[in-house]
């Protein structure tokens, strides 16, 4: 176990802290000295995953925990569809792991960069009508509480802390090993185009549930969105030839895009011609991949990101609350919103839980203002019953926060036993979940 002081910042660079330490440990054990270190020295202690949270979750002046060499072992049970893995390892290890064993993950969201603890504890999802978020695959967890203990949940082994801890925002525990229940490895055929909003908004009721997966981006000053389709085939007989998918994926989406933000940011009067064009450079595409392949895509363009999780039926007024947004802001948007669904889950702090949802993803590109157009469009979803992405910036409070999860106070409970002398805590942990 190493420890060193060091500065610390996230991937988007819009958050960053200095902590006293920095400890890397190679086992639980180590994990549970490193907690009760932090006690006798008075200080706090948070866990660090890839750095893809927008918020302040991981920000701390005391110990930072950093679990990349954390080596808890592997263990897949391919006839039981079960993986086990340390906290630490990334999703596209992850993805790679299962892939060589003939499994995969139901689902995923749109980048595999980050932890498997660090996406589980923030409520990371993809999209799917009939698929919760990818804490939804968990069907264990060892933890070390903020007593030094170390405890495994499941459903049957201190449900409660199972029901917190698989979107815990690292308050309740440092979750140190994780089992996932898996699929058989399967292929995505991936339906691209460009449509109409109105039209796409309208075909809604019958588009999100004939498809395994459905997304689409709207842009702004638009009436444009690019829809894409997800869905599972039995073969990979069309796989996107190399020259596309660098064009797509990585040309146009990426070095491109990334010229048209930095023009957009240096003359922001042309940002509606540049989300105009953005419309209508990406044609219609379809291909087949390997699942992981075909959820994930690279992001290389830097940007700072809010996203709310809302009742299904509110997308279309919030949506309509959104554009007018965008319209009067002083300042132009140049990143497309994203749209997607997924079905309701039993976490406790999950956005998902008790209801199927659609979610808004509103970005900036980074150096350009964002913080009145994302403040007036979480107004706009809180007042629709919005929960905001866990991983996302936002502005709420525990107080807000409260009525909108009916599990709240449980939560608060489970974290209050484990954590009793606040060793995880940090100045965004109080503001969200209180003292």
């Amino acid at each position: 176990m190493s420890a060193t002081p060091a500065a610390w910042s996230n991937w988007a660079g819009n958050q960053s802290s200095t902590a006293a330490l920095v400890v890397r440990p190679r086992t639980v054990q180590e994990v549970a000295t490193a907690v009760r270190a932090a006690a006798d020295a008075g200080r706090t202690i948070r866990a660090v995953g890839s750095g893809h949270s927008f918020t302040a979750t991981a920000l701390t002046d005391g110990h930072r925990l950093d679990l990349a060499d954390l080596d808890t072992g592997v263990h897949v049970d391919a006839a039981r569809h079960l993986v086990t893995v340390p906290a630490g390892m990334t999703l596209h290890t992850l993805n790679e792991l299962l892939a060589a064993h003939g499994l995969a993950l139901p689902n995923l969201g749109d980048i595999d960069a980050q932890t498997v603890a660090g996406a589980l504890s923030t409520g990371t999802h993809g999209t799917g009508a009939k698929l919760g978020c990818l804490s939804t695959f968990v069907v264990a967890l060892t933890l070390v509480t903020g007593t030094g203990e170390v405890l495994r949940c499941s459903a049957d082994e201190h449900p409660d802390v199972f029901a917190a801890a698989r979107v815990g925002l690292g308050a309740v525990g440092v979750l140190v090993e994780l089992t996932l229940r898996c699929v058989d490895a399967f292929t995505l055929r991936a339906h691209e185009r460009p449509a109409p909003l109105d039209a796409v908004l309208a075909d809604l009721p019958s588009l999100v549930p004939a498809h395994d997966h459905v997304e689409f981006y709207w842009f702004p000053y638009t009436a444009r969105v690019q829809v894409k389709t997800n869905d599972r085939v039995p073969a990979d007989d069309r796989p996107l030839p190399r020259w596309r998918g660098w064009l797509d994926d990585d040309f146009l989406a990426n070095t491109v895009f990334a010229g048209a933000c930095r023009l957009g940011r240096a003359v922001p009067a042309l940002a509606p011609g540049i989300s105009a064009v953005s419309a209508r450079a990406l044609t219609e595409r379809t291909y087949t991949g390997r699942s992981d392949r075909v959820f994930c895509t690279p992001r290389r363009v830097r940007f700072v990101e809010m996203e709310y999780g809302l009742p299904r039926a509110a997308l279309p007024e919030a949506l309509a609350a959104l554009r007018r947004i965008v319209d009067g802001l002083p300042f132009k948007v140049l990143f497309p919103v994203e749209v997607r669904f997924t079905a309701a889950d039993d976490i406790w702090l999950s956005h998902g839980y008790g209801r199927d949802s659609a979610y808004l993803a509103i970005h900036q590109y980074v150096g350009m203002p964002y913080e009145p157009y994302f403040q007036a469009f979480e107004k706009v979803a809180a007042d629709l019953g919005g929960r905001p992405h866990w991983g996302k910036l936002h502005w709420r409070d525990a107080a807000s926060l409260a009525p909108a999860y009916p599990k709240f106070a449980d939560f608060l409970s489970v974290r209050n036993r484990l954590d009793p002398h606040r060793r995880f805590t940090n100045q965004y942990l109080t503001k969200v979940l209180g003292d």
